[in-house]
């Protein structure tokens, strides 16, 4: 692994700082405290090509890495983790998932529209009572003829009430088990799709997070994805990408409290002197710039397997458990920091340690991640 970056991902960087800086900096405490969707943000993310970064260009994206895609969502998760995770979701679950196992028909339908920001998705997976274990779907899609019935309530979907496109695991098949779960495309627009109240959150507040209700939904048969059964081997397949982007998310998170306090620490003085020239403070510091380049190289490395073609399952899972751990840590040392300002809003890394926590549970909580590494390392 090349760990230069290369000038294109320099340049991508640039854009996605620049972005982060100019368009979504001003307004976001106040958009976090309202919880107001970035309906505008997003607008500008779809049209510089964020939303669809990995997508061929032949459906409308942007052709680029793996490694471009992160630092894109590092860049703008140390800013608005809001707009990153709608980001990533789109990215990482919809538009990855379409395109390497859609039909062609598929693709040119719905994959053109999403890679380009015409058409938000969202991957409706989790349920009331099968959130970690997702093989416990009670979400039915029962054959009739040449169309399936979707019938059961998804919730703690991200993108809920501003996607126009779901991608739905649900179960055809009891008896089977996880082998009779299969994953529909289905449009928000359809009879008997219902969107519910947004969630009140803690943290990410600005974006959608809903329940999403269907009521015998019929689902063209055209729209399901993969052989009859594939649904869980989908939902794994791509969860394990998606954890790349939440990892990413998680090291933008910390990435951007660190540097809040360096700027401040150096700033603030204490018995005459900056704060930074204190061993206790000093001490923080270079705990966070170690932590989060750790964090940095474990993200970096899921991802070029990815862009090798190599499996990237256990190293995702790895990003993801120790790069959500080290936001967790190193926003909480921020507010610390920052001392009885960083109780306050308008220094930013309040918000950011109420973000910070979510990335430990969504995407697989970090119980589940060490599940995955310890199966994997035991597997001999």
């Amino acid at each position: 692994m090349n760990f230069e970056l290369t000038e294109e991902h320099l340049m991508i960087q640039k854009a996605a700082r620049d972005f982060a800086n100019n368009e979504l900096l001003p307004g976001v405490i106040e958009r976090d405290e309202n919880a107001t969707y970035p309906a505008e943000q997003m607008k500008k993310m779809a049209d510089l090509g964020f939303l669809g970064m990995m997508v061929d260009p032949k459906y409308n994206g942007g052709g680029m890495d793996t490694i471009s895609y992160v630092i894109a969502m590092e860049e703008i998760s140390k800013i608005d983790s809001s707009c990153s995770v709608a980001m990533s979701v789109n990215n990482s679950l919809v538009c990855w998932g379409l395109e390497r196992y859609g039909t062609e028909e598929q693709k040119q339908k719905y994959l053109t529209k999403l890679a380009t920001g015409e058409y938000l998705g969202a991957f409706c997976l989790s349920e009331p009572e099968a959130g970690s274990d997702a093989t416990q779907q009670r979400t039915t899609a029962i054959e009739s003829g040449d169309h399936y019935i979707l019938n059961g309530t998804k919730n703690w979907i991200t993108n809920g009430g501003a996607a126009d496109i779901f991608l739905v695991i649900a179960q055809t098949h009891p008896e089977k088990r996880h082998k009779g779960i299969n994953v529909f495309i289905v449009d928000c627009n359809w009879p008997g799709v219902t969107v519910a109240a947004k969630e009140r959150k803690m943290g990410i507040r600005a974006s959608y997070t809903n329940s999403i209700l269907f009521n015998d939904v019929k689902v063209p048969r055209e729209n399901r994805i993969g052989e009859d059964g594939f649904g869980f081997s989908f939902a794994m397949k791509t969860l394990s990408g998606g954890r790349i982007g939440i990892a990413s998310q998680a090291l933008g998170i910390a990435s951007g409290a660190y540097e809040l306090s360096l700027a401040y620490s150096k700033e603030r003085t204490a018995f005459g002197k900056p704060i930074s020239k204190h061993q206790a403070i000093a001490f923080k510091l270079a705990d966070m710039a170690t932590e989060i380049e750790a964090a940095r190289m474990l993200v970096y490395h899921a991802a070029w397997l990815k862009d090798e073609g190599q499996n990237f399952d256990l190293a995702s899972s790895m990003a993801k458990l120790f790069a959500s751990e080290v936001a967790m840590k190193t926003t909480v040392e921020a507010v610390q920091v920052h001392g009885g300002y960083g109780y306050t809003k308008e220094y930013h890394v309040e918000r950011l340690m109420r973000d910070a926590k979510i990335t430990q549970i969504y995407e697989g909580t970090s119980e589940i991640q060490r599940i995955v590494i310890s199966r994997a390392i035991l597997s001999d």
